[in-house]
């Protein structure tokens, strides 16, 4: 099928690249001319396993093309994906300025044709009448023969064939440092439209997913297809997210018990995580979530049940416990520190989670904030900042290029992020180049007697 995908942030990148790879055509569009020339030499602009190499792959197939060209991705698309940023504002409300300019833009382009307009953006509940709405200003722009005034002197819009169009929802939910996995093995696959015939196109487009072709694994049942109205598919998205973010409140609340009552929080963990009904994932106690999903997914709901005179009493406290329980390192810190004023303190990784070089709404940096307000010198070791040079969004730290030379005279650790080796570090020279040898592990991520063996005090959370 030929496939347009507007926006090459990283859903929109990802996404792309993986439905060239199952064997359509793909144009991304992009209105950042250099971006698309860095994305035409086989470039990311973003840091996500395997996907320079699947972006080269299928360029090279003849499967995947860039282009800032909007017009030419709208006439080549028979479905057409946008999937440009929705950053939260202040109140929390999502800002859909760039959805709104991208359905304004495909109105203005689309010249003969049925064609699928997908909503891949997380955007606002009820989003999908408001994006037909834009889409249809747009064709007016182009068409003004086709605006009418009726008797009460209200526009209206009358669409010919040649516009012929219809809103779908398709919400992701991919995971940075796993998006290509989940894109080829997801739990499931949410289709928001009343037309028969988008559902079956997004259907077809989606088939080599379904049916496990591409993750050749055959032997598992069909990827579940959901098919709602968009306003339930739209809410999918932000209720799943609301959901994990609360289940890693609740056992962030638990640890902090348990650190006051003596359980340890990864063992009560097990054990809940056993029942059917609980589950294990996202029970990992720790200093909270971050990133680009959860915290404007849940704000945005949040704003959203205040728009229709709901308060959504436990999503404002999750959001509660997790900015609270990002300060918990720092006050670790002063229990064993006591005056963190002079002290050197050392940052085990910096981006929201492992395998991304995504700093957004990253703990490390309240972290940062809070221990430059009391005076410390922070220094920060991070596999990916630290390569790549990154320094846009850090104030405040002194990025260092190995874990040895951030060990040097720190008076402690602590644990950010849980990159998978630092599990293998050596910790035994760390150890002996620091004033002090306090790990701090907040992602109880670390084995307590190896870094006790290795010359560490070992504190985690909720252990």
């Amino acid at each position: 099928m030929r496939v347009c995908v507007i926006g090459t942030g990283y859903v929109g990148l990802v996404t792309g690249v993986c439905l060239a790879h199952i064997g359509h055509h793909v144009i991304c569009v992009d209105n950042n001319e250099e971006k698309v020339k860095l994305m035409k030499s086989g470039q990311s602009p973003i840091y996500e396993p395997g996907l320079s190499e699947l972006m080269q792959a299928t360029s090279q197939a003849g499967n995947l093309e860039f282009t800032s060209d909007l017009a030419a991705g709208v006439a080549h698309g028979e479905i057409l994906f946008i999937a440009v940023g929705t950053p939260a504002l202040p109140n929390g409300e999502s800002d859909t300025r760039y959805v709104e300019a991208v359905a304004r833009g495909i109105g203005n382009h689309l010249n003969g044709g049925y064609k699928v307009i997908v909503n891949k953006s997380t955007v606002p509940i009820g989003s999908g009448d408001w994006v037909r709405m834009i889409v249809l200003d747009g064709v007016a722009e182009r068409q003004p023969s086709l605006v009418t005034v009726g008797g009460d002197g209200c526009e209206a819009v009358k669409v010919d064939t040649s516009t012929e169009f219809d809103v779908v929802s398709n919400p992701e939910f991919l995971r940075e440092g796993s998006a290509i996995y989940d894109t080829f093995n997801p739990d499931r696959i949410v289709l928001g439209s009343n037309s028969d015939r988008a559902i079956a196109m997004m259907q077809e487009l989606y088939a080599p997913i379904v049916n496990r072709v591409v993750a050749d694994n055959k032997s598992l049942p069909p990827v579940s297809v959901v098919v709602t109205d968009i306003s339930s598919a739209e809410m999918v998205k932000y209720a799943s997210n609301s959901f994990l973010a609360t289940k890693i409140s609740f056992i962030n609340e638990i640890a902090n018990i348990c650190d006051r009552v003596g359980a340890d929080v990864t063992q009560v963990a097990r054990g809940i995580g056993l029942d059917s009904r609980i589950g294990s994932k996202f029970l990992q106690a720790g200093i909270g979530w971050g990133g680009s999903c959860f915290p404007k997914d849940v704000s945005a709901l949040i704003h959203t049940a205040d728009d229709y005179g709901c308060e959504a009493q436990l999503l404002k406290a999750a959001v509660s416990v997790n900015q609270r329980q990002r300060l918990i390192a720092v006050e670790k810190l002063q229990q064993e520190l006591k005056i963190l004023k002079g002290k050197t303190v050392g940052l085990l990784g910096l981006t929201f989670k492992p395998d991304t070089d995504d700093l957004r709404d990253a703990p490390a940096l309240n972290i940062i904030e809070q221990l430059n307000r009391l005076g410390a010198k922070v220094k920060a070791y991070d596999p990916i900042i630290s390569q790549t040079g990154m320094r846009h969004g850090l104030s405040g730290v002194i990025v260092e290029t190995d874990p040895e030379r951030l060990a040097d005279s720190c008076d402690a650790l602590v644990l950010i992020t849980d990159w998978e080796q630092f599990r293998k570090l050596d910790y035994h020279k760390m150890a002996e180049l620091m004033n002090n040898p306090v790990m701090i592990d907040g992602r109880n991520f670390l084995e307590p007697k190896e870094l006790e063996s290795a010359g560490f005090r070992y504190v985690g959370i909720g252990r």
